[in-house]
This record gives C-alpha cells, sequence and structure tokens, in this order.
C-alpha cells in the first residue's frame, strides 16, 4: 500500500534549481512502488468550497510572476483521470461532503513542480483537490480520512504545501545552512505532535505552537500537512531543510 505524503514545495524555481529537495523527493518516489494515479491538494488551489479536477488533459498553469522565462517554458502534461475524480466525489459524498467536479482546473505550482522532480515522464494521471482554507485543519483532515482507501488501490496521496511560509521574513542571501530560530522552533514543535500523534494539538496549533502566526501569517501552505496525515499512517520524516533562512523543506511521510 502506498503511502500518503507532505511535501513542502517551496518556490516556483524548486523545478529548475532543486536543491537538497530534488534529490529527496526523486530518491522518494524510487522507493515508493509506481502509483497507479496521484491525488494532490496545493495550498494554491484554495476555494470556498470542496472541488475536484475532472479535466482529462489539465494544461500547466504557470500561476506566478517575476521568474525566469525558462520556468514559464515548463510544461507537465500528465492525464488527468475523471474516473478517480467522480470516485473521489462519492467517497467524499459518502462521508457527508459536498464535493463537486471543476473540468477546467489547471496544474498549479503546488503540483508541477515537485511531480516533474518526482515522476518527470509525466506519465501518471493526475487529480487535485481543493483546499477549503477557511474552515481550517479539522476539515482538512476529514477530507484526508475519507480518502485514505484509495492508497489501497495504487493512489499516492499528497498535500503540498510548506512547513513555515513567511515570504515578508525571507533572507534572499541566506546559505542552506542559515536557518532562523523562530522557524526552525515551530517545524520542531509540529513534527513533535506529528510524532506523539496529538491531533488536538495539531488542529490548534495558531494557539499552542511557538511562532505560529510569524510563520504562517495565513495558514493555506500548512493546511495540506492534515490532508496528508488524516489520509496515512504512521509519521516519519523523509527530509528537513530550509532555504532563504525561513523557508521550510521539509518532506514528511505517512506510512
Amino acid at each position: 500500500m502506498l503511502p500518503s505524503l507532505f511535501i513542502s514545495h517551496g518556490s516556483p524555481m524548486l523545478a529548475l534549481q532543486p536543491g537538497a529537495s530534488g534529490p529527496a523527493l526523486a530518491r522518494l518516489a524510487a522507493d515508493l512502488p509506481r502509483p497507479k494515479a496521484i491525488v494532490v491538494m496545493s495550498a494554491h488551489w484554495e476555494s470556498r468550497e470542496l472541488l475536484v479536477s475532472a479535466s482529462p488533459a489539465p494544461e500547466t498553469w504557470h500561476d506566478f510572476g517575476g521568474f525566469p522565462r525558462e520556468l514559464f517554458a515548463v510544461q507537465y502534461p500528465a492525464p488527468g483521470d475523471p474516473a478517480l475524480a467522480q470516485q473521489i466525489v462519492e467517497l467524499l459524498i459518502a462521508d457527508g461532503l459536498q464535493a463537486r467536479f471543476d473540468h477546467q482546473r489547471p496544474f498549479d505550482h503546488g503540483t508541477w513542480v515537485p511531480l516533474s522532480l518526482m515522476y518527470p515522464a509525466a506519465d501518471i494521471p493526475v487529480v487535485q483537490v481543493s483546499l477549503p482554507s477557511h474552515m481550517g485543519p479539522a476539515l482538512q483532515t476529514r477530507i484526508g480520512q475519507a480518502l485514505r482507501g484509495l492508497r489501497e488501490q495504487g493512489v499516492l496521496l499528497i498535500g503540498s504545501g510548506s512547513i513555515t511560509h513567511n515570504l515578508g521574513e525571507l533572507d534572499w542571501q541566506a546559505g542552506p545552512q542559515s536557518i532562523e530560530p523562530w522557524a526552525r522552533e515551530f517545524r520542531d514543535w509540529v513534527v513533535d505532535q506529528l510524532g506523539a500523534e496529538d491531533e488536538a494539538a495539531l488542529h490548534d496549533y495558531r494557539r499552542q505552537a511557538p511562532h505560529a502566526v510569524r510563520s504562517h501569517p495565513s495558514d493555506e501552505h500548512l493546511l495540506p500537512l492534515y490532508f496528508a496525515r488524516g489520509a496515512g499512517g504512521q509519521f516519519s520524516v523523509v527530509h528537513q531543510g530550509f532555504t532563504l533562512g525561513a523557508l521550510g523543506m521539509d518532506i514528511y511521510r505517512f506510512a
């Protein structure tokens, strides 16, 4: 059975400058059985309602600006999977969650950037599930729990965000060994609670975790972690690191 994953996808430039995360993602993919399909909850598809991408051929969306031309030339032409999207909607509805299809949604960079490093051939079908971020951690946990059975069918479930995400406090001159203490303390608290399986503390992280609001002025980049945890089993750390002083690049595995 495949695990579920939480991936910190960092800057879109990760696709061209993979640093330490790129090899870690490639090794992880090589160690896993080849998925029949991949389901991603990305921090970059926030929504009011729960949506599931159902296009048979999603486009690659360069949903950013100010980066080199080479990045805008990157394409990730993986197919969609409308039949899997139908199954996902049915599972969510069976769990009492309202969900519907989005037939137009392209792959945002929270999806195609990490997948381009894990599965560069882009030959595995990919479906995205949206992030109703206004509903907080508990809902994302529930969504993951509703879909966890897909792992037994060879589907890889991924939450794509960032373990810390305060773009206003990044040091663009910082090397990989430079880590802001507040960012490290927050990351370490999350890891400790994941290891202890303290769901109540994790759901209440904005009150209980050190430097929570500083680490996540808004929490859309942390919420995919709850999807991955809800969908998976025992927690383990695949990779840890920071770029630009405070942008967490951790990768976690759940079973």
